[in-house]
């Protein structure tokens, strides 16, 4: 993950309050087509501030969050303090440091596209057991609708990096080149929040590539109070996703 590490450290607190959780029929899907069991154990990997273990944790399983950056793992390790099955590890995904063959899923959220694939697959092939399974997942914001249209045309149009630390560079082809041979399942659920204007704003300040302050900050969120000003309905927004899950 080379520096991509160190590229959430100033903004944990955005991230813990405005990113979206996953919806819980994700867990549904992954009982259904991937076998998930209670008693299974799951590395997921760039847990992040938790939002993922979450789930897994209300399904009763062992989890193992492994995250590098460690403003992000402490968040974690506070929100799921109340879980004895969740460890927090210091690791990533080319080095979890988790001995091999030792547990049943990896999960990604919102962090494969960060991952060195090469050096990742063979991590993954080393501390999965046999028969272990795989997700990937995104929420995915639409782009469909005038709303999200005109919030994407403010990204590309303010911020420079937006173009190439997009998750959308990453597509079903990488990913089915990453499980070969296996074969490539894929799924997809609607997810949406509703925010106030302070919570489109937050939620945009939660994006690595987001600047934190300076001339480009200021007319970016100048140009999302104009958003969400023409197309809000008694002051909240609809920020709908399409959840992709990709396993196999």
């Amino acid at each position: 993950m080379s520096n991509s590490t160190l590229r959430f450290s100033d903004r944990v607190d955005d991230y813990a309050k405005y990113r979206p959780s996953y919806p819980k029929e994700l867990i549904s899907i992954l009982k259904r087509c991937l076998r998930l069991d209670s008693s299974d154990i799951i590395a997921d990997i760039g847990s992040g501030t938790g939002i993922s273990s979450m789930l897994f944790l209300e399904n009763t399983n062992t989890v193992y969050g492994v995250e590098p950056n460690k403003e992000m793992r402490y968040a974690a390790e506070e929100l799921l303090k109340k879980f004895p099955n969740f460890i927090s590890i210091n690791g990533t995904a080319e080095a979890t440091t988790l001995p091999g063959k030792s547990v049943d899923m990896i999960f990604c959220g919102q962090s494969f596209h960060w991952f060195d694939k090469i050096k990742s697959k063979k991590e993954f092939d080393r501390i999965l057991k046999e028969n272990g399974r795989i997700a990937f997942v995104w929420n995915c914001r639409k782009t469909n609708d005038d709303f999200q249209k005109e919030y994407e045309n403010a990204l590309l149009a303010n911020i420079e990096e937006y173009k190439f630390v997009n998750h959308r560079n990453i597509n079903a082809v990488d990913i089915q080149d990453f499980f070969k041979p296996k074969k490539m399942l894929f799924f997809k659920i609607g997810n949406k929040q509703t925010f106030d204007l302070e919570g489109l704003k937050g939620r945009l300040k939660s994006s690595s590539y987001c600047p934190k302050s300076g001339e480009t900050y200021d007319k970016l969120m100048a140009e999302i109070e104009i958003i969400f000003n023409k197309y809000n309905s008694n002051n909240t927004i609809d920020f709908e996703y399409e959840t992709q899950i990709y396993c196999c």
